[in-house]
């Protein structure tokens, strides 16, 4: 899907990105699936991944963000590294 069909399927939209969520790296799945999004998408896939845990339900059971359940984990860590990639690339303020 590009920027025009995801306009065209949510009306006006602004996308920053197209960020992986989910990712195993063991798994050949997961990797596959992320070369084709990159292949679809290219520039628009961001560095970011963000990948499967445990510790996302677990925050969500407590009702807190991961990125205050568990800030030194490796799946808060990556959303830091999402919130500076946006800033980045001037998606966000």
């Amino acid at each position: 899907m590009t920027n025009s069909l995801l306009v065209e399927a949510f009306g006006r939209l602004l996308v920053g990105g197209v960020l992986a969520t989910m990712y195993d790296a063991r798994t050949l799945h997961s990797r596959e699936v992320l070369e084709r999004v990159v292949d679809a998408f290219g520039d628009e896939v961001l560095e970011t991944v963000i990948g499967r845990t445990v510790k996302f339900p677990d925050a969500s059971v407590v009702g807190m963000p991961i990125t205050e359940f568990a800030p030194e984990h490796a799946a808060a860590q990556a959303y830091m590294r999402l919130a500076r990639e946006l800033v980045a690339r001037g998606a966000v303020a």
